[in-house]
């Protein structure tokens, strides 16, 4: 087991020339009056990078993320570590990939031995709370002085902060995870406001739901506004690093569960009034395994040996700087049994499917969704195309290959293509190299499905290894 460093407060000199005349983070953390900036991370549930207005959508209405944007800097290529709520949300808690954590498959609580960046902010003198959806188990509490797991109380956690502290508030939604229903907003998207990727059918039932998805990120829009706006009426807005991002892609097939862009890829957004420019946007690879060593960095705190991500205050910085060349995801035991890694770097993803007998189903509440019903008779009717099909194939290829440039939905894979061979050799020995440096390896046993693949229906021999 890896030990950390002791916590240490790093006192540092500060410019008076504003961040984002001079061009450079100021060497302290520390704002003008040597107070330590505050934090809140935003962490959507099952939002796909893409779905929101400052990403391109073009129905979506999300103006209270999107001014996140417009007054902070906008991450076009940043990526999870998992598309697994739990095992992703265990991740950025510790700066650590979740085979490293112990909580690598869904619902498995965080080991109390984890480090975690929450409890360093707390030993160094910060207020930590935490209100919303809470999937990282009973050991992590502690961590926090305070947990708030009844929704609706975002404002009020910020309301009721002790007022002589630095705070760094955890505040993660439900929204726009599932299930789904009529009348989550007084002004409800329309099926035609979808818009549908190629993966899925552009049917009815796709539209529908995928209109219902959007009106709870419009919902969940709405209370990032709200605590904004409580963070400007107690005049600490000026003082307070705001991270919005998600823990996994979409609940659709093809997307959550899966190491494809759609499951991993993530919307990412910094904003730090008068420190990070204003409408900046960094096209620079950034995992969220870097997030923990970053809001410890942004304290004046080193980051402990555990930690295995690496700082992206440069980007915050400069936004043309590069931390890191290639970013890695993994999928565990999510509902069904499954495993795979992938590397990506800006060109290529490269995708290992260790369990290739058994087909990429999604999450069992997407199963039970409308799409997914659409698709079964779509496929019994042999009126599915083969891009939807994936999820549906057995065997499935043992490697994948596909250029994120000319192929972003990661339609045509490449593994077999002889003018790809050497790229395909490449990224094979870096995904090697990390699962070695990581320890990671494929486990002796698999742990059974937990539902029907077709039906979604629990099954009664579920058991966690």
């Amino acid at each position: 087991m890896l030990i950390s460093r002791a916590v240490k407060v790093v006192v540092l000199s500060f410019f008076a020339t504003p961040f984002f005349v001079c061009g450079a983070m100021k060497a302290a953390a520390q704002d003008d009056t040597g107070e330590r900036p505050n934090c809140v991370v935003f962490i959507a549930d099952d939002m796909a990078w893409d779905d929101c207005g400052v990403y391109g959508h073009p129905k979506i209405r999300t103006p209270h993320v999107d001014r996140l944007a417009h007054e902070g800097m906008r991450f076009d290529n940043a990526f999870l570590t998992c598309s697994s709520c739990s095992p992703s949300r265990a991740s950025l808690i510790t700066g650590r990939y979740p085979h490293n954590t112990g909580a690598h498959q869904l619902h498995m609580p965080l080991p109390g031995e984890q480090i975690t960046f929450i409890e360093l902010l707390r030993a160094s003198g910060y207020y930590t709370a935490a209100a919303g959806k809470w999937h990282m188990g009973q050991p992590t509490k502690p961590k926090f002085d305070k947990v708030v797991t009844k929704m609706n109380r975002w404002v009020d956690t910020l309301k009721k902060r002790p007022r002589d502290r630095p705070f760094c508030m955890w505040f993660a939604f439900t929204d726009p995870h599932r299930p789904y229903q009529q009348g989550t907003t007084k002004k409800p998207h329309q099926p035609s406001d979808a818009v549908v990727p190629p993966y899925l059918p552009d049917v009815e039932e796709t539209r529908a739901d995928l209109a219902m998805y959007y009106d709870e990120i419009a919902r969940l829009d709405g209370v990032v506004g709200k605590v904004n706006d409580e963070l400007k009426r107690q005049q600490v807005a000026e003082r307070t690093v705001v991270v919005f991002l998600s823990d996994n892609g979409r609940p659709f097939p093809r997307c959550k569960t899966t190491v494809y862009d759609s499951g991993v890829k993530t919307p990412f957004i910094v904003s730090w009034p008068g420190r990070v420019k204003p409408g900046s946007v960094t096209k620079s690879l950034v995992s969220t395994v870097d997030l923990a060593p970053t809001l410890l960095e942004l304290a004046g705190l080193d980051a402990p040996d555990s930690f295995q991500g690496k700082s992206f205050v440069p980007i915050l910085n400069d936004p043309t700087v590069s931390i890191r060349d290639e970013v890695f995801a993994e999928h565990n035991w999510h509902d069904f049994d499954d495993h795979g890694r992938a590397v990506r770097t800006h060109s290529f993803k490269y995708i290992r499917n260790a369990y290739f007998d058994v087909p990429g189903t999604p999450p069992a509440d997407a199963v039970r969704s409308i799409t997914y019903r659409a698709m079964l008779r779509l496929r019994d009717e042999s009126q599915l195309a083969p891009e939807q099909s994936a999820c549906f194939v057995t065997p499935r290829p043992r490697e994948e290959l596909y250029d994120v440039v000319r192929d972003p939905h990661e339609l045509n894979n490449l593994a077999d293509a002889p003018e790809h061979a050497q790229t395909l050799r490449e990224l094979r020995k870096r995904l090697d190299d990390w699962q070695q440096a990581t320890d990671d390896v494929v486990p002796e046993k698999r742990r059974p499905d937990g539902f029907d693949r077709e039906s979604g229906e629990r099954l009664k021999h579920v058991g966690r290894r």
